[in-house]
């Protein structure tokens, strides 16, 4: 059991419903311990700007149904500017914070990594909408995201069918197809593209036209906003955040897929983008359970001094895992699960 008084929180990357819950649950298991808990506001920024103050039972207590982050996010990461990471430890010496619970995705995580070998002791909790963190099952926010998505795929049928159209409409997945895959297959669309395969409109569009032929005059078809498509200009001079990453909501990829399938099938064909309405919203009851549960198991840590690991949901329970581990990959769409939604397209 490690020497432990006060912890520090925060939440990187982009916003997903559910992290208040993992706040919560974190809160109130440290309190069982005897620790504090420091809320360190807009992700690793807070850690370099030394901005964060204590949270407690009362701030959490009604938080978990709240969607977003009680403590606010940012793209901010420490070791892209040279000082950074200096001033993260002279500031976790300042609050006196024995260890950093950091929620987030990939990136968030592959810092928390870096850190912790630095000499910041860490312990990550894995969150995106986006579900490519490597050795989870699940990821904070994915439940609400699909969720969400799926109620979109819905309503666009209906317009679909009233119009006899074709309804393209683009998700959030910059490497990783999970949450397009996952809303296709539950929400009955009829073909999906995703960035782990290379996209094959013809064979796209001649299913739209059978459907058509059939007797079904209309479809829907769900878009990875991470898919690489020819013709498609993929700028290198586009801004790009803390990590490397471009803002791929401007490249319009659903229009450039809607467009292509109206010049080849002649099927009139209309474009919708969610994008940020999948990351609000209060949490699902998956998301809610989940988070909390992982809150609490990064506390169990805390308390049993496994810095540099992750809880996570691996085969239906909360194992341990190294955050060096999750920080070496990604996890993308596997080939099986891609085939199985390709067997549903009829």
């Amino acid at each position: 059991m490690s020497e432990i008084k006060r912890i520090g929180v925060l939440t990187g990357g982009g916003d997903s419903s559910g992290l208040n819950a993992a706040i919560r649950g974190l809160v109130m298991k440290a309190a069982d311990y005897g620790y504090e808990v420091f809320g360190i506001q807009e992700g690793w920024k807070g850690l370099v700007n030394g901005d964060a103050a204590p949270i407690g039972v009362s701030d959490v207590r009604e938080m978990i149904y709240i969607g977003g982050t009680m403590l606010g996010s940012s793209r901010t990461n420490p070791f892209k500017k040279e000082g950074d990471v200096e001033k993260c430890k002279a500031n976790a010496k300042k609050f006196g914070l024995d260890v950093i619970v950091a929620i987030g995705g990939d990136d968030t995580l592959g810092v928390a990594h870096r850190l912790n070998e630095a000499g910041i002791r860490c312990i990550g909790i894995p969150k995106t909408m986006d579900n490519d963190v490597n050795l989870a099952d699940y990821c904070i926010g994915f439940d609400t995201s699909v969720t969400v998505a799926v109620d979109a795929v819905e309503r666009l049928r209906d317009t679909a069918k009233s119009h006899r159209r074709i309804l393209v409409l683009e998700v959030m997945g910059r490497y990783a197809g999970w949450v397009a895959l996952i809303t296709a297959m539950a929400g009955g669309a009829d073909w999906v593209l995703i960035p782990e395969v290379e996209p094959d409109i013809d064979a796209m569009c001649e299913h739209l036209m059978d459907l058509r032929k059939s007797g079904r005059p209309y479809g829907v078809v769900v878009v990875s906003e991470g898919i690489e498509l020819s013709g498609v200009d993929n700028d290198d001079k586009a801004e790009v955040d803390a990590f490397g990453h471009v803002r791929l909501g401007l490249r319009g990829i659903g229009h450039v897929v809607g467009r292509k399938i109206e010049q080849k099938t002649g099927i009139q064909t209309r474009v919708a983008t969610i994008g940020h309405i999948q990351r609000g919203g209060s949490p699902t009851v998956y998301d809610r359970y989940h988070a909390t549960r992982l809150g609490i198991a990064a506390a169990d840590l805390v308390h049993k001094g496994e810095f540099g690991k992750m809880p996570t949901f691996l085969e239906g329970t909360i194992k341990i895992v190294d955050l060096a581990e999750v920080a070496a990959k990604i996890k993308t769409v596997p080939d099986s699960l891609y085939r199985d939604a390709m067997t549903l397209f009829k």
